[in-house]
């Protein structure tokens, strides 16, 4: 689908020109898309010598299978930079960004329908597969994209579409592509670090989630759950746990996946579809996210109390047909 509203090309270059110090910021507990994103607009921006330029992330652990991106290795974890332009990248609302951006200028780069539009500049597209699709869209025509940037971008795109198998695939996706391998990413080497790089804590924990496996609705349901001693026993991270959610939605018979993670912050919840949109249900406990993959945290609540809860909220939504 064409983005139908015109990329603000001069509004962001000259906020950028007249800015002397940039921030890029991705979301906490960070994807590749977020990751990718960020790194790929660094990559174009610290070329200007004259302007200083960070990349920074809220979490102190990062997915480790991504430090093949150029300057991976760059990312901070504080903001350094008093006053400085912040680019926010594939970040639905200001709050997961982690930092205290009062009075800051933001440029919001991002494809969330739930996106709260919270920048003096809103690049927001939903209908884009990945944010760095979006930024690609946009700077493409502010910056020349040499192979560092295109291989970021390419990265986030291969993510966020989960290989090129979500429905937000299309034919300007693969023109993107397309674009960006001849600007020099290499495919096989995302693709390599991508699925043959695995920890093996990852699979120890996925051992554990698919252990707690459970149907529900007319096996149209289907729930995973991993508990902190089940995470402290496998020595896992939250990058470790990246796409366990996708194993219950592979199931034939499965419309909706959740799979719930017990931090010390609360219980996280990530919510997929084969096609109804379950960021309602996120939206209504206080999340957000895609179509058909959104997700949440509570921090009030058992692990079976608020599956229990989403499914009440499934039913009540109509997002699953019963007989």
């Amino acid at each position: 689908m064409q983005n139908s509203k015109p990329f603000p090309y001069e509004e962001v270059k000259a906020k950028i020109q007249s800015a002397k110090s940039v921030t890029i910021l991705s979301h906490i507990n960070p994807d590749a898309d977020a990751l990718g994103t960020a790194l790929g607009i660094y990559t174009l921006l610290k070329k200007d010598k004259i302007k200083r330029v960070e990349v920074v992330n809220a979490s102190k652990v990062l997915p480790r299978y991504l430090d093949f991106l150029p300057y991976f290795n760059k990312i901070k974890h504080k903001i350094e930079y008093d006053n400085s332009l912040i680019i926010s990248c594939d970040c639905g609302s200001i709050d997961r960004l982690g930092f205290d951006l009062e009075n800051r200028e933001i440029i919001n780069i991002d494809h969330h329908q739930s996106s709260t539009h919270y920048g003096s500049i809103n690049v927001v597209i939903p209908e884009y597969a990945s944010s760095s699709q979006v930024a690609f869209g946009l700077f493409k025509n502010i910056y020349e994209i040499d192979a560092d940037t295109a291989t970021c971008f390419y990265a986030a795109l291969f993510s966020d579409t989960q290989h090129f198998t979500t429905s937000s695939v299309n034919k300007e996706v693969f023109d993107v592509v397309g674009a960006l391998v001849d600007a020099g990413a290499a495919p096989d080497i995302v693709a390599f670090n991508f699925t043959q790089r695995r920890p093996l804590s990852s699979l120890r924990i996925l051992e554990k989630a698919l252990r707690s496996l459970t149907l529900y609705k007319e096996a149209k349901v289907a729930t995973l759950m991993v508990t902190k001693e089940d995470i402290e026993a496998t020595g896992a991270t939250i990058p470790d746990m990246e796409g366990i959610v996708d194993y219950a939605k592979s199931l034939v018979t499965v419309e909706i996946a959740i799979f719930a993670m017990e931090l010390d912050e609360g219980i996280r919840i990530s919510l997929r579809s084969k096609g109804v949109d379950v960021s309602r249900v996120a939206l209504a406990f206080g999340g957000g996210g895609h179509r058909v993959a959104s997700g949440f945290t509570i921090k009030e609540s058992g692990m079976q109390e608020i599956i229990d809860i989403i499914l009440e909220k499934i039913k009540e939504l109509g997002l699953v047909n019963e007989k």
